[in-house]
């Protein structure tokens, strides 16, 4: 069964998710709140597998509230849900950890995949706004930002962490991963853990910026030299 949280300000919007979601086969509403708060309180007291997270809420909105439940509760998955494609609200959510970015046009049926989608450990972007946030990687790519890792960790990766590393940069899955490389999941994601922890980074999300915007799969051998 999984768990889900509803974020949103408008009580029409939360209800009206909670009715249709808990009509639908292993998908489990176990809160529906109004604000980036009390998303924090619900999960202290019961965590969630996802929450559906508007961007605009009171006392705290869904982008900041997305930083904080991240760096807290990591295994914690995040769809972002809204009616906006502001790209620095798609962006900030991206590298926050979001694992999905939808606007509230999506079908129900839409919703409940993507639910599945990110369950599964996959990303879930809406096809609408799937070109700005592939136009969003390119320019950070290109720009002055960047994403800081720890060097030294960066010299103790191994062969099979760096393969791990250039399949992350293409956006594969877990299991597409594991198909690729002849491995299990439950082997990638304690080599992803490990990877995380000798760069110095929060999320499988940072590390897929940092794997793009230095083009991993072009300077891996420099890192040896």
């Amino acid at each position: 069964m999984i768990k889900v949280i509803i974020a949103d300000d408008q009580e029409l919007i939360r209800h009206s998710l909670r009715i249709v979601l808990e009509n639908r086969d292993n998908i489990e509403v176990i809160d529906v709140v109004s604000n980036g708060q009390e998303v924090i309180k619900s999960i202290r007291k019961n965590p969630p597998d996802i929450i559906l997270m508007d961007v605009r809420m009171p006392k705290m909105d869904g982008v900041k509230c997305t930083q904080i439940i991240k760096e807290i509760y990591p295994d914690i998955k995040i769809i972002i849900l809204t009616t906006f494609d502001n790209d620095e609200y798609v962006y900030n959510a991206l590298k926050y950890g979001a694992s999905g970015y939808l606007l509230k046009g999506v079908s129900m049926d839409q919703l409940v995949d993507s639910i599945h989608i990110v369950y599964s450990g996959k990303a879930m972007i809406n096809p609408d706004i799937a070109t700005k946030v592939v136009q969003l990687f390119s320019q950070m790519a290109k720009s002055d930002y960047t994403i800081e890792c720890d060097i030294d960790g960066v010299k103790t990766l191994t062969q099979t962490e760096w393969k791990i590393i250039e399949q992350i940069e293409f956006g594969l899955s877990n299991k597409e991963v594991a198909d690729n490389l002849n491995l299990s999941e439950g082997t990638v994601r304690n080599y992803l853990t490990s990877i995380l922890s000798k760069l110095g980074f929060r999320d499988r999300t940072q590390l897929a910026i940092w794997a793009v915007q230095y083009g991993v799969s072009r300077r891996k051998m420099e890192w040896h030299k």
